[in-house]
């Protein structure tokens, strides 16, 4: 009996090749796109999750009102993490972990490379596969560190690593004591290389000061531990050890959710990134029902060329559930063949799809689970596909299809015309999306910076740069390849410091609260950074000794502080007193979403440096300035090489999350619309084919080739017009939801659904008009003869 129904499904494949072209190429493109975003959205929804401990590993954050908002964020003071394991039973371990950037050398190799320092039991919490070596006892020695495979290759070639040497900021000689396994892509600690955290001591990096929170904190929590509980324990830890001077509260976090949860909304972690996942795995499977549905509308369209053969199996015996199975194997025939060609374009489009997403994914061939994952999904698609045509076809009724009287019955509404409206409508809300995310990346980009980041860039301080620096800056001056020249603690584009705790003439206890950005200069801040100064003076630590303690403020900040005269004003920290010697007008500094806050940048006093900016000479070729600036920099700081970045290209990096979700929605809305126009345009053909009688009858009675386009293409119209209808108030609640992550947002103009609505009708009159004039060119004389 299978070997029947096979027999039968091939031939009708083979018979109608033009259909069956249509629905496997549909079938296909739709399997491939859900592939691909499924492998995305697995990767997102497994981030961390395939630690063998973790559902026992948490992360510490802290909570604090700040400005009258409740504030959550996860870096916690460098103690914390010691002070857990020594005081609470229901912690097993404690690990900390913080960046670490230093110069390789290895022979002639130098290279700059980024990893982290860790408590020596880090490895023993995460579990990090290790090739070679102990990862126990591997950081036991503050001048032992871990690499992984790649690392290892890229210093030492193809030798074994395992007790090698290599020399780190040209001071320290370090020896590898074990290599892990590359780390897989879905963990948030994508680091090549692990330091001891008693080598960050050694340096004099470590500190017990509870108000510095600059490290990550994970704990191991005992396996009868309740998070919970554990929670309500630890919540005044910071309190209890600063006398109440801090009142930050201390919680910790499943380390499985933070990828997804890392939102916080009123003193919670509630949602984030799993916005952004959802609504994508809902595409997937929107894109695979509208090529389901395409399968549907041809299969139940074609009904009348498999009516006779279904009363002849009803008159011979055929039961309607044999049916069923005979044409649901037939959609699952198609859906298997739809399977190979979508696996086979996965593969193909894989590499660009990993560009596009920032990731490594792949086809697990070798785990079994996934080919019972494989198959399952290509039952399912086959089912979903063939199980209305199934019921549909199965339902003739014999006496009235061999008598010759059978034709599908047309109505206002029936489920053919529904499908349509259905998939026009995904499509419709794909669209409005896309244009909608792009324009709030442009409103984003076209918002007024406040410096300039043309011709400017940044070099770490590293080696002797510190030590020769005023000597680097005068000849960089004397040589005319830059402008001007000035030191920082951070980038522009980042943070790396704020803090809380000021207070200032009429200030308040709450204003204790209010938080600041900390940057901090030398000299010529205004004139490397483009900023405009409102009112006051630049500070000039050359020209003004006692700069070392003044401090220029930005708008927002004197907007905060309710200062009337802010230059001038006297500013208290603990125990030291800065002055305002300046104030600026507000500039970017962080996400280009979000509004300004208030910013201090700081004179050489208090502060420290690690970031030096460069204005370049304008006048003169960038490529030449570069050149100029590296053989200075190179004379003076001969032992680290010359790198450094271009802070427009720095800033843009701001966008690439928000330009990765823009190019995966463009995608897929060309994937929809091609997979919807794909059927519409099957349909209008078989549609055209059944009215070609009716055709020739109209044009010997005088119609005009346009009223029969008109009258083909009408009925596919209203059902797009329905959908767009329908789909508005969709597009426009979820659009309202994803701009609400963004506080600086372009809002949704009523334009972008008529702009919508027209290119979706001339998609859909392009689409079926084509088989409509075709059919209304046909000469009557052919398709009437046999009357």
């Amino acid at each position: 009996m299978l070997k029947n129904y096979f027999k039968i499904a091939w031939r009708n494949i083979v018979r109608s090749k033009g259909y069956a072209l249509i629905n496997i190429g549909g079938l296909s493109i739709g399997m491939a796109s859900a592939i691909l975003i499924l492998l995305w959205v697995q990767n997102e929804v497994s981030m961390d999750r395939d630690h063998p401990k973790s559902d026992r590993i948490y992360k510490t954050y802290n909570r604090d009102t700040f400005s009258g908002e409740l504030w959550v964020w996860g870096s916690s003071p460098k103690i914390l993490g010691p002070t857990l394991k020594q005081d609470y039973p229901e912690v097993e371990q404690a690990v900390r972990i913080n960046n670490a950037d230093f110069l390789f050398t290895v022979g002639d190799k130098k290279m700059n490379e980024s990893g982290v320092f860790i408590d020596p039991e880090f490895l023993d919490v995460f579990d990090f596969p290790v090739l070679q070596g102990n990862s126990s006892a591997a950081l036991a020695d503050p001048y032992n560190m871990v690499v992984t495979e790649d690392f290892a290759k890229k210093l030492f070639g193809e030798e074994d690593a395992i007790g090698q040497t290599v020399k780190i900021d040209s001071t320290d000689i370090f020896t590898v004591t074990a290599v892990l396994e590359n780390i897989p892509n879905n963990t948030r600690f994508q680091s090549d290389f692990f330091l001891s955290w008693a080598y960050m001591k050694k340096l004099g990096w470590d500190d017990e000061y509870w108000g510095n929170n600059s490290v990550e904190t994970y704990v191991l929590l005992a396996e009868n531990a309740s998070h919970q509980a554990f929670n309500e324990k630890i919540v005044n830890v910071t309190k209890d050890h600063t006398n109440g001077e801090n009142t930050t509260e201390v919680f910790v976090y499943p380390l499985s959710q933070i990828h997804l949860y890392g939102k916080s909304e009123n003193g919670k972690l509630v949602g984030g990134r799993v916005v952004t996942v959802r609504m994508f795995a809902f595409i997937a499977a929107f894109i695979l029902i509208i090529a389901c549905i395409n399968f549907m509308n041809l299969s139940t369209a074609r009904s009348e060329k498999r009516a006779k053969e279904v009363g002849l199996r009803k008159v011979v015996g055929a039961r309607k559930t044999s049916l069923i199975v005979q044409f649901i194997g037939e959609s699952t025939l198609i859906a298997f063949i739809a399977g190979i060609l979508a696996i086979l374009v996965v593969e193909l489009t894989l590499p660009s799809f990993n560009t596009l997403v920032d990731k490594r994914l792949y086809i697990p061939y070798s785990d079994v689970v996934f080919w019972f994952q494989l198959i399952g999904f290509i039952l399912l698609t086959g089912l979903l596909a063939g199980s209305y045509p199934a019921f549909f076809l199965s339902s003739f009724s014999p006496v009235n299809v061999l008598k010759g009287t059978f034709r599908s019955a047309g109505s206002a509404v029936n489920p053919r015309k529904i499908l349509v409206v259905l998939q026009f409508s995904f499509a419709i809300v794909l669209i409005v999306s896309t244009i909608i995310i792009q324009r709030q990346i442009s409103h984003a980009q076209n918002r007024e910076l406040g410096y300039n980041r043309d011709n400017l860039i940044y070099v770490m301080m590293q080696g002797d740069i510190q030590k020769h620096y005023e000597a680097i800056k005068q000849s960089l001056l004397n040589n005319g390849a830059v402008e001007a020249m000035t030191k920082s603690m951070s980038p522009i584009t980042q943070r790396y410091s704020d803090g809380w705790g000021y207070s200032w003439e009429g200030s308040t206890p709450e204003d204790e609260k209010l938080d600041f950005i900390r940057f901090s200069t030398d000299a010529d801040f205004m004139k490397v950074m483009g900023t405009r100064l409102v009112e006051g003076r630049d500070i000039n630590i050359h020209q003004f000794p006692s700069d070392s303690t003044a401090v220029l403020l930005n708008e927002t900040s004197v907007r905060k502080m309710r200062l009337e005269n802010p230059v001038g004003q006297l500013i208290s920290y603990g125990e030291d007193n800065f002055t305002v010697v300046g104030v600026i007008e507000d500039f970017i500094f962080e996400s280009p979403y979000d509004p300004v806050n208030p910013l201090m940048v700081y004179g050489p006093g208090p502060t420290w440096f690690s970031v030096v900016h460069i204005r370049l000479n304008a006048d003169q070729p960038i490529a030449e300035n570069i050149s100029s600036i590296q053989e200075v920099f190179e004379e003076f700081n001969p032992n680290f090489p010359f790198e450094y970045h271009f802070v427009d290209e720095q800033y843009a990096r701001k966008f690439n999350d928000t330009r990765r979700t823009a190019s995966l929605s463009v995608l897929f809305t060309i994937l929809t619309i091609v997979i919807s126009c794909l059927g519409l345009f099957g349909l209008s053909t078989y549609m055209a084919a059944n009215r070609i009688k009716e055709i020739g009858v109209r044009k010997v009675l005088g119609a005009s080739v346009g009223s029969i386009s008109m009258l083909l293409s009408k009925d596919f119209l209203k059902l797009v017009g329905i959908a767009f209808l329908l789909s508005v108030p969709v597009a426009w609640y979820v659009m309202d939801q994803w701009l609400e992550n963004y506080q600086y947002n372009v809002g949704i103009e009523w334009w972008v659904f008529v702009a919508t609505g027209t290119v979706t009708m001339l998609i859909a009159l392009f689409t079926v008009g084509f088989q409509s004039i075709k059919a209304a060119l046909t000469n009557p004389a052919r398709t009437l003869k046999s009357e």
